[in-house]
């Protein structure tokens, strides 16, 4: 399967993302549902706390990929939801942290508030293996 990059300029490099990703190839499509700071048992963890909420959703998305077979560098496509949009420069410095090279296309948005009390954050993911 072939994955080409599509970045028609340059100003999106600053912000840590892809415009999209041409998928080429026969392989599989992961839709993964969205993920957040949320414990094994189902707790929000680390309230108060956006970059480690965020740091433990990308663990769990990790987690995700990996039983359906995939890695974190398999996602084409990042929904991104955050509750305070002044987050958003932690958030791409937390993404960095498990993103090396080239980003997914994604789209980040607020919210008002999300599915459980104490989440400030929550990302979903489409990956092509």
């Amino acid at each position: 399967m072939k994955r080409t990059q599509i970045n028609p300029w340059r100003w999106q490099d600053v912000f840590g993302f892809s415009q999209a990703w041409k998928i080429d190839g026969e392989g599989s499509l992961i839709v993964i549902s969205g993920q957040a700071s949320i414990s094994a048992e189902g707790a929000v963890m680390h309230q108060g706390d956006f970059c480690a909420q965020a740091r433990l959703t990308f663990e769990n998305l990790q987690l995700v990929l990996k039983e359906a077979g995939a890695s974190i560098g398999d996602i084409v496509k990042l929904g991104v939801y955050l509750v305070d949009m002044k987050n958003l420069l932690d958030y791409s410095a937390v993404q960095g942290e498990f993103f090396k090279g080239p980003r997914p296309a994604q789209t980040v948005v607020q919210v008002s508030s999300l599915a459980l009390p104490g989440m400030m954050i929550e990302v979903e993911a489409i990956a092509v293996i």
